[in-house]
């Protein structure tokens, strides 16, 4: 298995001007290369398409009125049509995208597009952060 991964490390930047909260790394072939870079979570949604596999490591916003929080998510993407062969070689190749994504709170695989919704991401994102400060009151 290829990659052309490791020249992603600037742009994988956390934060200040070179952050870029949303980028994707798709296959070409059976190597994995660099996708789409952006803002819009949704737009990222709509690459999830049940024909291909997909890893992206996306920034979401969480927490409570006392702490909002940065919060990063792995998401691997493998659509219903993907064969067992390729379904099973994501998850060693997801291997060669930790070398480059090293840090995140939560780490999703899903095949089902309902998993994807923002709302249930950060919900996750949420439970993985540990103390809920939401019953308290400004």
């Amino acid at each position: 298995m290829a990659s052309s991964l490791p020249h992603l490390l600037p742009v994988l930047a956390r934060s200040g001007p070179a952050f870029t909260p949303r980028v994707t790394f798709k296959y070409d072939g059976s190597t994995i290369v660099p996708g789409e870079q952006g803002a819009e979570y949704q737009d990222f949604i709509q690459q999830c398409t049940d024909d291909i596999r997909l890893f992206a490591f996306v920034r979401f916003t969480t927490g409570d009125a006392m702490s909002k929080r940065s919060k990063f998510a792995l998401i691997t993407w493998i659509g219903e049509n993907v064969s067992g062969l390729q379904r099973a070689k994501t998850g060693t190749d997801k291997t060669l995208v930790k070398e480059v994504v090293q840090n995140f709170a939560k780490e999703f695989v899903i095949s089902d597009r309902k998993e994807l919704e923002e709302d249930f991401i950060k919900s996750e994102l949420k439970k993985a952060g540990g103390a809920n400060y939401d019953a308290q009151t400004e």
